[in-house]
């Protein structure tokens, strides 16, 4: 089970926003230059940090943190919330693999990929 993912950001307080208001999660460790984001310490969470040395963040090509949605109109829902909080679309909602798996994408703020998804 995933503890927590982190990403590389530019902007602390922008990213600690987006992320609280898109998850309906709040701050619960914040050491300056990294935040971690979630419901609990119990639950899986995103953490966010301008990088250790303190150079410009750089999105993976290929990599990708996946939130379940719950639901399609959860995933919709989320997707929706991020691209009203600032992300650009990378993928408009949708099935995917043969209608087995539905998803959205998005690129945050600082160019990171995520999906907002659910299995049928």
């Amino acid at each position: 089970m995933i503890g927590y993912t982190t990403l590389g950001v530019k902007d602390m307080d922008a990213a600690k926003k987006f992320y609280s208001e898109l998850l309906d999660a709040k701050v619960l460790v914040d050491v300056g230059r990294l935040a971690m984001i979630g419901k609990s310490m119990g639950e899986p969470m995103i953490s966010v940090c301008v990088p250790y040395n303190e150079e410009d963040p750089h999105p993976g090509n290929g990599n990708m943190v996946a939130f379940r949605g719950g639901s399609r109109e959860g995933a919709d829902a989320l997707y929706n919330k991020a691209m009203a909080l600032g992300a650009t679309c990378d993928g408009a909602p949708g099935s995917r693999i043969e209608g087995q798996f539905y998803g959205a994408y998005v690129k945050d703020p600082d160019g990171n990929k995520l999906c907002f998804f659910d299995f049928s």
